[in-house]
């Protein structure tokens, strides 16, 4: 079972059985092997036939509450780890298996007791915290679950993230602060959680005025991206501003910390910052010797996502850049269908010498 084999342990255990029918190990390891092997009922057989024999046998009793949850029989399962938590009142993963069980059985309360009972044995647990902040929120209460959220969100937990934004943006349980969700968002956004990143573009959307929110909420959207850029200051209090124009990214990188540099001036850039832009820009033609090389695709990605919302100045790049073929192939077409939908001054006057330099370009001669 250690290298993966289930099937022959299986058949191990099976002939162990036949030789020593009484083997309470043998019979557990048969369980487990069954479980491993996805043969769910093979296992609650299993399981229970040397539950009959043996009702103390506590991590059969575990591994059986398991195989029923697969299978979704939860009042089972319940019922298996409410008699596990009685032999063994400690055991963390018993009352996280029961507060799953007691949420689909619609008993909140009870989950809500189950995953209080792991954090007072386990308090580092993200995933228990998150759950009951869930379930607190399901059960409307918020001033309760938001500082469960920021526990587990300060943990790393990218959904938790997500909802702590989301009660920053809400004012749910915490006074509202747009720049805190979004800082949140960003976090969650850049573990992969895909909600955060909605967020986020919504946010921009308002904040650019391209949806039809009213004009204050444009202008709390444009405040709360620059509340955020000086805030990102905090999280770094080694570095050193210089002057109003700087960027956190930029500091980073006048450190040598590049790898860090780069989501860091993305970040600032989504957010509106003109520095971060021009420093993207910069970086991705140049590169930075020993740190970032030309035409690093993380930026390539931000030209293309800021473009997509609708961003100017990142749609007038990705046009050069397709213009001229740098780190993308040459493709003058999409470089013009950028710019034609892009009613800028500066878009439409690179768009002018894109078209001439084209119409300028000698054609390929005719082969007779």
């Amino acid at each position: 079972m250690a290298r993966g084999d289930s099937a022959t342990a299986a058949r191990s255990f099976r002939e162990t059985l036949r030789l020593q029918p009484t083997l309470i190990e043998a019979r557990e390891g048969l369980g487990l092997a069954l479980y491993e092997m996805g043969d769910l009922d093979g296992t609650v057989e299993e399981l229970r036939a040397l539950l009959r024999q043996h009702p103390d046998a506590v991590r059969a009793r575990q591994v059986l509450a398991t195989a029923l949850m697969a299978k979704q029989d939860w009042p089972a399962a319940r019922a298996e780890l409410e008699e596990v938590l009685r032999r063994q009142p400690d055991l963390v993963q018993a009352f996280y298996s029961l507060g799953l069980a007691r949420y689909a059985l619609g008993d909140l309360n009870g989950a809500i007791e189950a995953y209080r009972q792991v954090l007072a044995r386990s308090p580092e647990q993200a995933d228990a915290r998150y759950n009951l902040a869930l379930v607190l929120k399901l059960t409307h209460r918020d001033a309760e679950a938001t500082p469960e959220f920021l526990a587990a969100a300060r943990a790393g937990h990218a959904r938790a993230q997500f909802f702590a934004g989301t009660a920053y943006a809400r004012g749910l349980g915490v006074a509202p602060d747009l720049a805190r969700a979004i800082a949140w968002w960003s976090r969650a956004g850049d573990q992969g959680n895909l909600e955060a990143t909605v967020a986020l573009v919504e946010l921009r959307q308002t904040a650019l005025g391209k949806t039809r929110r009213a004009p204050a909420e444009r202008r709390a959207g444009e405040q709360a991206f620059r509340d955020y850029r000086s805030a990102l200051w905090s999280e770094y209090p080694d570095l050193t501003k210089n002057g109003d124009d700087d960027t956190v990214g930029g500091a980073l990188l006048r450190q040598g910390r590049g790898s860090e540099a780069v989501p860091v001036l993305i970040s600032e850039a989504l957010a509106f910052s003109e520095p971060a832009q021009a420093a993207l820009e910069d970086l991705y033609h140049r590169g930075a010797a020993g740190q970032v090389p030309p035409y690093d695709a993380r930026i390539l990605s931000y030209f293309k996502t800021a473009a997509d919302e609708g961003q100017v100045r990142a749609r007038i790049a990705l046009a050069k850049l397709y213009a001229a073929g740098l780190g993308v192939p040459k493709d003058t077409a999409h470089a013009i269908s950028l710019l034609k939908s892009t009613p800028h001054e500066d878009a439409q006057r690179l768009l002018q010498e894109i078209s001439a330099s084209t119409e300028a370009a000698p054609s390929s001669p005719v082969r007779p």
